[in-house]
């Protein structure tokens, strides 16, 4: 309901104007009178209501004076004047203030149906106006931490935003950025980023991403000042605010160590972290933050868990190194000759080499393993062996998840003494003796807690050798071998009405009864109970 206030010095028009008029009707109630401009403006303040209904002429204070005064203090409230006296100048007096009508007495009840339901119309645009405006200031509250996200991206590239803009952006996000002043950027990247990913929900991600900022911008808040976002997938900036203080570097990296620390204890995440150098100015950042970004991308030739600041890099000297055709003739001939122990020696030999090769060497290092892979591919072709093309594929695209050098040894030389061990046991005829007594080992023992490496250990190989033939020559894991088996036996048991479905669960070797469930659908596309139901 809108509030009405009515002025006017005549007790019978007050009291017809309260008395004739359906006021509810058009969702208005009379909240208070007043018999002149004094007391109206002691029953406005009290009341504040939405229309003043008010006379001109009155022997204290007239409603001109009395608007005046509402029009300045309320500007949204609605004045409508009401007279007797045909006076031109009183309605040039109501125009300036800025009244909504002006009617002569006797006021026409139809006239004033009509100066009213322009009133409410104006009233109702007014405050769904309010709301609106209202909403999207709740809403753009609600976005500030998103919007003060976006600008600090914004920071770290190319800015064209002048400095005018850039304070008014600044203030208007509340961010304590002096647009001069000393600062740093470091690049603070999650080791494992690809696997995290993989092995984690969309919902755990956004709990890691939202744990780590929280965490550092924690630790750089009492260190230095300064803030924390996350730039991209696995990789998180800081803006830090330096002083001139002989000793702020020197807090910079026991800031790297605190975060480096706090995150693999409280998320047991690694993480490598690479500084930029100090730059002057806020607009200067982009510069600080690409050598962030490359001090970072040094990780591939020092290893994860690093803090890494460009002035302590050592840079190859002697030209960069280039894999020649005599070290693919020796790698050759040690794979057809299945000599484990050479591939690996020339491995060690290629890799070293890569190590010092800082120009170009996260690319070229890629394009040698890629070469590697190729050959022992074309080997296997060579001497007669069939290869899984969907295996050789998914090779050739872990070479590009790799995050540092010795790990790419690692997954080339892993491929590499595969290739021998299988052109060894081509002339032996081991692998099918292999595979048959893995798969008869996990038929006889699925219902214990089985593991690769007690297969393994039965079948006197190495668990990664292992789990590589096994996919090889059967096109699937041995754990996806393994869990087949378990839930054909499990669709055998559930066959018997009288067999409690956590018993099946623990027959077949899960300790769990709601992860069987769950694996037992994504296999069978049906629920234990739906396929009982389905079988009886």
């Amino acid at each position: 309901m809108y509030k009405l206030v009515i002025v006017d010095d005549e007790p019978t028009v007050r009291y017809g104007l309260c008395h004739y008029v359906d006021w509810a009707a058009y969702g208005i109630e009379v909240v208070g009178e007043a018999d002149d401009g004094d007391t109206g403006l002691e029953v406005v303040e009290r009341e504040m209501p939405d229309i003043v209904l008010t006379d001109v002429r009155m022997p204290a204070m007239d409603g001109i004076q009395m608007s005046n005064q509402l029009s300045e203090r309320f500007p949204h409230m609605k004045i409508v004047f009401i007279s007797g006296h045909d006076d031109a100048e009183y309605l040039k007096s109501a125009l300036k203030v800025k009244a909504v009508d002006y009617m002569f007495k006797p006021v026409n009840l139809a006239e004033l149906g009509h100066v009213i339901e322009k009133i409410v119309s104006q009233l109702d645009a007014e405050r769904e106006e309010r709301r609106l405006i209202s909403e999207m200031q709740y809403k753009l509250t609600q976005s500030m931490p998103l919007l003060r996200e976006k600008f600090l991206m914004g920071l770290i590239r190319e800015n064209l935003l002048s400095p005018a803009r850039m304070q008014d952006r600044i203030d208007f996000l509340g961010l304590n950025l002096p647009l001069e002043g000393a600062y740093m950027v470091i690049a603070i990247r999650i080791d494992n980023a690809s696997e995290i990913a993989q092995t984690r929900s969309e919902r755990d991600q956004q709990l890691l991403a939202y744990s780590v900022v929280n965490i550092v911008q924690e630790l750089i808040d009492r260190e230095i000042g300064g803030y924390v976002f996350e730039h991209q997938l696995g990789e998180f900036v800081g803006i830090l605010r330096m002083t001139e203080e002989e000793d702020q570097e020197n807090q910079l990296f026991k800031l790297a160590e605190e975060v480096r620390d706090s995150l693999h204890r409280y998320l047991k995440i690694s993480v490598t972290i690479g500084v930029g150098e100090r730059t002057k100015l806020l607009s200067a950042l982009p510069n600080s933050y690409t050598q962030a970004r490359e001090a970072a991308d040094q990780r591939w030739f020092l290893g994860k868990n690093q803090i890494i600041s460009m002035d302590n890099l050592e840079h190859d000297e002697d030209g960069a190194y280039r894999y020649d055709p005599s070290q693919n003739e020796r790698m050759s001939s040690a794979l057809k000759a299945a000599d484990t122990a050479k591939v690996d020696e020339e491995l060690q030999a290629i890799y070293q080499s890569l190590l010092h090769n800082r120009s170009d060497g996260i690319a070229y290092g890629r394009n040698v393993s890629l070469q590697l892979l190729l050959l022992a591919n074309r080997i296997l072709l060579e001497v007669g062996i069939r290869n899984n093309e969907s295996r050789e594929t998914g090779h050739m695209s872990n070479v590009f998840e790799q995050e540092t050098l010795e790990e790419l040894r690692m997954l080339v030389a892993a491929y590499l003494n595969d290739v021998c061990h299988r052109i060894g046991e081509k002339r032996s005829g081991k692998a099918n003796n292999v595979i048959e007594r893995t798969k008869s080992l996990i038929e006889q023992r699925y219902a214990e807690n089985l593991q690769v490496g007690d297969l393994a250990g039965e079948v006197f190989l190495s668990t990664t050798y292992l789990c590589l033939l096994f996919k090889q020559e059967t096109g699937e894991t041995i754990n996806e071998y393994m869990t087949k088996v378990r839930i054909e036996k499990a669709k055998e048991m559930l066959k018997d009405p009288g067999t409690k479905f956590y018993e099946v669960c623990y027959a077949v070797g899960y300790s769990d009864p709601s992860y069987f469930s769950k694996i037992f659908k994504k296999y069978t596309g049906y629920s234990p109970s739906t396929f009982r139901e389905q079988v009886m």
